[in-house]
């Protein structure tokens, strides 16, 4: 089982089990150092395919949050040329550590059976 998660902007293909570093969780998604992210775009089950309208309704991701951690260093450097203008700037992203606990969907949600 599978599915595709989105978070941050950013699309993910999870399964349970996965450990990814996801942008900065909310706190109200985050209690007690588990999280459950419910914009899930698809998912694969054993026989079954669930597309989501974007989302797939009644699919949750549980996972547990392992670390806030920080990515890696990227550095930004502009200049014009004859004109003594140079800027040097630096960040950091805030990350989480997220490890999938389960995939969860409910059997009221729409079906499409896989050819």
């Amino acid at each position: 089982m599978f599915a595709i998660l989105e978070t941050g902007g950013k699309q993910y293909k999870i399964a349970e089990g996965d450990i990814l570093e996801v942008e900065l969780l909310p706190e109200e998604l985050v209690k007690k150092n588990t999280a459950s992210l419910s914009t899930v775009l698809l998912v694969q089950g054993d026989k079954d395919l669930h597309i989501g309208d974007p989302y797939v309704k009644n699919a949750k991701v549980k996972a547990k949050v392992l670390d806030a951690i920080k990515g890696e260093k990227i550095h930004i450097y502009k200049m014009k040329s004859k004109k003594g203008y140079r800027k040097s700037q630096g960040h950091r992203q805030k990350l989480h550590k997220i490890q999938i606990e389960k995939i969860e969907i409910k059997a009221s949600a729409k079906t499409k059976e896989t050819e």
